[in-house]
């Protein structure tokens, strides 16, 4: 029975169209679930939007629509991105779903049942923006004397009747959970942030709101919303069925990976597993805290700076799989890194182009020209033959799938273009095209040893460009069962050559990439 692997994204939060940081986030998730069903693994991938809140409700006040109308309409530009982009998720929640809601009052009763929620008055700090109430000390001055978060956004002074969590008697049971799973929250950078934030002490937690209605109901309280972040967070569990514990739930739960941007490990990393401690529910496993991809010169893409990138516009101007490629080779998994149509094109073109997409081409045009696309026997290795079998065997079945299983997505990149490279050069040293007058037999083994090869580079390469990878793996015959890492040895070599397949002339499949009049900044 295959071992079963929970990923979500963060739940985006849909008061404006998807940007490049959400898109970055899909594709991230999206390559590692397809790593994971490469190694065999049960997975169970959900993304989706977090709809309830006062921001959502401002923006639908500001546009003169109702608040449900906006929510169907900006979720669905999220799916579509999705669709775009190539996002193979297995579930798309909505907090508005009827089903989600009865998750949302489930957690609220198990920690009312387990003491942990009193109602009192808040007053304090509170960013709309950032739907996150913050402390005096937390704070910095703005222009004109105004307060703002950590994040920079206007924080506002709140007073209303709230129901509280007992966020103040988990510090120590968070430490503890800490110590004894170092690898719960990473990068180690995100780590160091939350244990510094947990040591200072904790305050308890306002978890609903009077002000506004938009959300789910308090239990008994209808005159209270819950904290978006209670219903939010809670949609990790409600994707699955839960409160139903014996379906999804009882599968997948808890999940493996939680795969957010840093701005939100403290909801993920504190506020999330006190209320799992409190409901006594299972942790998950890792949050992992990505960084953001910035603009030239190392700023954050805003709206107010006009320098915010549709990720669907760049999608269809560079190719998705150049656009996903880019994400992930561009910047080290966990850091921050910019964003710049030239890296988008230097990438598609000197890598996937050159690298990649010209060996399989030459290659494959030689065979179905030459050889009428009747793949070539292997009559006798040399120690050529092997030192690039030994290598590449070594990338794809070792290398490979460490990095990704580390999450270093940049470097199992960078050791399957290394590979590339040492295909490149056994093509250069042994002149298939000289060998064709000179030693026939030895050419049809070297266009094996290469056909092979870049089978191997392919497979390897398919949780990052499923697309482009794909074909090229269908044109080349490859069976599905073995594109796995460990099923793209040599042996299938044999049977497909021996049978009636015929390879016919490929097409390009990188078509090179030009810059745009005006590219962005």
């Amino acid at each position: 029975m295959a071992e079963p692997y929970y990923i979500t994204t963060a739940i985006a939060y849909p008061n404006g169209r998807p940007h490049i940081g959400h898109a970055y986030e899909a594709v991230a998730a999206d390559a590692i679930a397809r790593f994971q069903r490469m190694q065999g693994r049960d997975v169970r991938f959900t993304t989706g939007t977090d709809e309830h809140g006062l921001k959502m409700v401002q923006t639908a006040r500001d546009k003169g629509v109702d608040v449900q109308a906006l929510c169907d309409e900006m979720s669905g530009y999220f799916k579509d991105m999705c669709g775009k982009l190539n996002v193979s998720y297995d579930r798309f929640i909505r907090t508005t779903e009827p089903a989600h809601y009865e998750a949302s009052v489930a957690i609220w009763e198990a920690m009312k049942a387990n003491g942990d929620l009193y109602l009192d008055r808040y007053e304090g700090w509170y960013s709309v923006r950032d739907e996150a109430f913050y402390e005096e000390k937390e704070l910095s001055d703005g222009a004109g004397g105004d307060k703002l978060s950590p994040q920079g956004t206007p924080v506002e002074w709140t007073v209303e009747e709230s129901w509280f969590f007992k966020l103040s008697d988990y510090a120590q049971p968070l430490l503890d959970h800490y110590a004894a799973n170092p690898d719960f929250i990473r990068p180690e950078s995100r780590r160091n942030e939350v244990l510094k934030f947990v040591e200072g002490g904790l305050r308890d937690l306002s978890v609903s709101r009077t002000s506004f209605d938009w959300g789910v109901k308090v239990p008994g309280s209808p005159d209270h919303v819950m904290y978006v972040w209670v219903d939010a967070l809670t949609a990790y569990m409600s994707a699955l069925g839960y409160p139903d514990k014996t379906g999804d739930w009882g599968k997948y739960w808890p999940a493996d990976l939680h795969l957010i941007g840093k701005d939100i490990v403290r909801f993920h990393t504190v506020y999330w597993p006190a209320f799992l401690m409190s409901a006594k529910l299972p942790l998950p496993k890792q949050v992992f805290g990505h960084g953001f991809l910035l603009a030239r010169g190392g700023e954050k893409m805003s709206k107010s700076l006009g320098n915010v990138v549709d990720p669907l516009e760049l999608a269809d101007r560079f190719g998705v799989d150049a656009l996903r490629y880019f994400f992930l080779r561009e910047v080290s998994f966990g850091q921050d890194g910019s964003y710049s149509a030239e890296a988008i094109v230097n990438r598609g073109n000197t890598e996937l182009g050159n690298a990649f997409g010209n060996l399989a081409q030459r290659v494959l045009s030689f065979i179905a020209k030459n050889l009428d696309g009747y793949l070539p026997a292997i009559v006798e290795h040399d120690p050529a033959d092997d030192a690039l079998f030994k290598e590449i065997g070594a990338t794809v079945q070792r290398e490979i799938p460490a990095a990704f299983e580390e999450l270093s997505m940049q470097q199992g990149i960078d050791h399957w273009l290394q590979a590339c490279f040492a295909c490149n050069q056994y093509v250069d040293e042994q002149a298939p095209w000289a060998l064709r007058k000179t030693d026939p037999e030895r050419m049809e083994t070297v266009l094996a040893t290469l056909y092979i090869c870049i089978a191997q580079l392919a497979t390897a390469i398919l949780p990052v460009i499923p697309v482009k990878a794909g074909a090229l793996l269908d044109a080349m015959g490859i069976p599905a069962a073995n594109r796995t890492y460990q099923g793209i040895g040599v042996q299938w070599y044999a049977a497909l050559a021996e049978s009636d397949f015929r390879l016919s002339a490929p097409t390009p499949l990188f078509p090179r990439l030009e810059l745009p009049a005006e590219t962005d900044a």
